[in-house]
C-alpha cells in the first residue's frame, strides 16, 4: 500500500464535545486533563492528542502525546502483544532513543509554568528514562513529526497502511 504522511491539523484545536466523548469512550471516564488534538484523521477524528503536562489537580502527565485513534492503538497493540517492546528495545540505536526521550521531556517541560512547585512529569516518552516502555506513545509522537526511532519501528512493521 502507498504510505502517504498523516494531515497535521494546521494549528492545535481544542478539544470538541466529540473529541472529549472519544476520550471518554477509551479511558472509561472523562480525561482529568486538558488536551488539544494535534493530528486528525480525513474524517476528522481525533487520532493524535497533546496532553497538558499537568492534570487539572495537579498530577504530573508525562505522556504529551497520545494514540487515540481506535484503528491505530488496536495495530500497535497487536503489535506489542507480539513482543514488539523488547523487539523495538534491541533493534533501535540506544542514543538515538536516548535523544527522543531528552527531546520529548524537554518540549513537555517548556509548557510547565516558570513559577509551579508542584510535582513535574518525570523522563522521556511515556515517562521512561530509559529504554522502551509503550510502543503506543513512540508512535504518537513520531506521527506528530517528532524525531522519534521506535515510532520510526512502529511504523516500518505495521502490515496496513497508516491511513485506512
Amino acid at each position: 500500500m502507498q504510505w502517504r504522511w498523516p494531515r497535521l491539523s494546521s494549528s492545535a484545536e481544542h478539544a470538541s464535545s466529540a473529541d472529549i466523548a472519544q476520550i471518554t469512550a477509551l479511558l472509561g471516564r472523562r480525561p482529568q486533563g486538558d488536551f488539544t488534538v494535534i493530528l486528525r484523521r480525513d474524517d476528522g477524528t481525533a487520532r493524535v492528542v497533546r496532553n497538558a503536562p499537568l492534570l487539572h489537580d495537579g498530577t504530573p502527565m508525562p505522556t504529551r502525546y497520545w494514540l487515540v485513534d481506535p484503528h491505530d492503538v488496536a495495530k500497535v497493540s497487536r503489535l506489542e502483544a507480539a513482543g514488539g517492546v523488547d523487539a523495538a528495545e534491541r533493534e533501535v540505536d540506544a542514543a538515538a532513543l536516548d535523544a527522543a526521550h531528552a527531546a520529548y521531556a524537554a518540549e513537555r517541560d517548556a509548557h510547565i509554568a516558570p513559577e509551579h512547585t508542584g510535582p513535574r512529569p518525570y523522563g522521556g516518552v511515556a515517562g521512561t528514562r530509559r529504554g522502551v516502555k509503550c510502543l503506543h506513545a513512540h508512535y504518537a509522537n513520531w506521527l506528530v513529526g517528532n524525531t522519534d526511532p521506535v515510532g520510526q519501528w512502529v511504523a516500518d512493521r505495521l502490515t496496513v497502511s497508516v491511513e485506512p
